[in-house]
């Protein structure tokens, strides 16, 4: 099953810092396996004291009337596009229908002022398979810092993934910031080869644990460069770069450059781009904090591209600078 909105980041997930803030019940299993990343995993003789072990949220069967509920702080404020609710290895017990909603609330909310606050349906009640990817879009793009599943009337579900654009508070992005992380509103909008893992993964937070959590393409057997192009949150003047090749070892790439460019930008086209970054020789398992070539300085992009030489993995890319 295809779905355009499954192409925008997850901003349900732990990785980016979403969280269960509120459930009414996880008996058999905790609520918040909901956010964690990767595809859940299954041990078909794996049985705790309160029976079957899975990797996700499953509530006690429901005896009364109702439904059952969990709520998620999203990672970042975002324009939500589409939700998939996975079912995986939930044969006999996941729910048969399911429901999400949404708000936006400022600030740090807690759990009274979440339970009373006005929800706007982002899924209405909707019926579902289990063991199944089941996606829903999402009418409107509305804005969210907080959604709630909700199970008719019990039952179990894997994981929940919320895609949408991330839409910070843009009061919260003042000073010096990264304009190219998630949290902030960039994204990846183009990569040459993203073989091992995701070039998205260098905008994350945190820094990375291990290789997985960054971008590493294909060994290159050709004459070319792989390269990765970032939209920023917005126009920018950039002050300093961070190109951060932490537990790439023997899979760095020997030299990168960095451009930055207005409006949406060609692929193969080399006119129109600042170079804010002139081509620099790197280590590998380092950490480099690099500064803007002078020639750029106070010359605002709303986008930027990193070439690495001539392939290889990096662990994170950070664009600080000043919104205009």
């Amino acid at each position: 099953m295809s779905h355009d909105f499954t192409d925008l980041p997850d901003v349900a997930s732990r990785a980016l810092g979403a969280g269960v803030v509120h459930v009414n019940d996880d008996l058999f299993a905790a609520a918040e396996n909901l956010v964690t990343p990767g595809r859940p995993v299954h041990d078909p003789l794996a049985f705790g004291p309160r029976g079957k072990v899975y990797d996700g949220w499953e509530t006690r069967r429901r005896r009364t009337p109702g439904h059952d509920l969990a709520i998620v702080r999203l990672g970042v404020r975002a324009e939500v596009r589409g939700v998939v609710v996975d079912t995986s290895y939930f044969v006999g017990n996941y729910p048969p229908r399911v429901g999400v909603a949404g708000v936006d609330l400022g600030g740090y909310p807690g759990v009274d002022e979440l339970l009373g606050a006005s929800w706007r349906p982002l899924v209405p009640e909707s019926d579902v398979r289990g063991d199944s990817l089941n996606a829903f879009a999402v009418e409107g793009s509305p804005t969210c810092t907080h959604v709630m599943l909700t199970l008719h009337p019990d039952g179990g579900v894997a994981r929940l993934r919320v895609h949408g654009r991330p839409a910070p508070d843009p009061t919260l992005l003042t000073g010096t910031v990264d304009v190219a992380a998630l949290e902030s509103g960039g994204d990846v909008v183009d990569c040459s080869d993203d073989f091992y893992s995701s070039a998205r993964n260098l905008l994350m937070p945190g820094r990375a644990r291990t290789t997985g959590e960054g971008w590493e393409n294909a060994r290159r057997r050709d004459a070319g460069n792989d390269h990765v192009t970032v939209r920023l949150a917005g126009p920018a003047t950039v002050r300093r770069l961070v190109v951060d090749s932490s537990c790439f070892l023997g899979n760095a790439p020997a030299e990168v450059q960095v451009r930055g460019c207005v409006g949406t930008p060609e692929r193969d086209r080399t006119d129109g781009w600042t170079t804010l970054l002139p081509r620099t020789a790197v280590q590998p398992d380092t950490r480099h904090v690099l500064p803007v070539d002078a020639s750029a300085a106070g010359t605002p992009v709303d986008h930027v591209r990193l070439d690495v030489y001539p392939d290889g993995g990096l662990a994170r890319f950070r664009v600080l600078g000043e919104l205009c």
